[in-house]
């Protein structure tokens, strides 16, 4: 069995400028708290050395300035790569500006791609301005079909925002990744060779597999959406716990645990 490749997963900060609140919770605050957590767990040092980190969107709530400085300050301790994508409350010139290093195709978009030990990860622009449901136009899509040519026959993981698969609660379903036929056109050429996606949007632990595709996503770091599936009017939310993920990758196999970095109860040995 080959060593795995750990690394990890967050998603949906939602920050706002310094001082702002947002439903009754502090989205730096928590942000904070899941870096800290992260340093002492996966830094070189720590028990769980992590190569990189995955950040899937809603990085902030409105798309302001001041939330990516923000980001920016907050994010700085992490001691190692962390690759930054969109979602739809984001703004792609603001967080642009605030970010001029994240890589982005020809076309401005939010896109690119990095090599692994254990495959490559292309990571998906799903922001589309005006409305909270995901798109992947024409455009992106010929990125991504370029992308997985030139991959030849590497294993290959995906990051968006948006995710293709329908969750049962009806407010995010309503709001989905409108593209997904055109996606699964995409990827179906290359469907043996996909080992997982990562996404974000739903606030929630959801995993699954969406086309013989595996996937998953977790509780973001600020509010969450509750499991309601009898909510037909609006978005349920609740304040369950934040998250993030361990994921650790390997030729055999992709694991991913979830770990509530602000869980506080008794720790022993069994």
């Amino acid at each position: 069995m080959t060593e795995p490749l750990s690394f990890l997963h967050l998603t949906d900060p939602h920050l706002v400028p310094p001082g702002q609140r947002l439903y009754g919770l502090d989205p730096a605050e928590r942000l904070r708290a899941a870096v800290a957590d992260i340093v002492a767990r996966h830094g070189p040092d720590g028990p769980a050395p992590a190569a990189f980190a995955l950040l899937t969107g809603d990085l902030a709530h409105h798309g302001s300035a001041e939330s990516y400085a923000l980001l920016r300050e907050i994010l700085a301790p992490l001691p190692m790569p962390v690759h930054l994508l969109l979602g739809n409350h984001d703004d792609r010139a603001a967080f642009r500006a605030a970010f001029p290093r994240v890589p982005a195709d020809r076309h401005g978009f939010v896109q690119s791609a990095f090599a692994t030990p254990v495959g490559r990860f292309l990571l998906l622009d799903t922001h589309e301005p005006g409305t909270a449901a995901g798109a992947l136009c024409a455009r992106r899509l010929a990125w991504l079909a370029e992308r997985l040519a030139e991959a030849n026959d590497a294993p290959v993981f995906l990051a968006l925002h948006h995710p293709p698969a329908r969750s049962g609660i009806a407010g995010m379903d309503r709001i989905p990744l409108r593209d997904a036929e055109a996606l699964w056109e995409v990827l179906a050429p290359h469907r043996a060779r996909i080992r997982h996606m990562f996404h974000g949007h739903l606030h929630r632990p959801f995993a699954g597999s969406w086309r013989g595709i595996p996937f998953s996503s977790l509780r973001g770091t600020s509010h969450q959406v509750a499991l309601d599936l009898a909510e037909r009017t609006k978005v349920p939310g609740s304040h369950e716990p934040p998250a993030y993920a361990l994921v650790r990758a390997s030729a055999e196999e992709v694991a991913v645990h979830m770990h509530d970095f602000l869980d506080a109860t008794a720790r022993f040995h069994l």
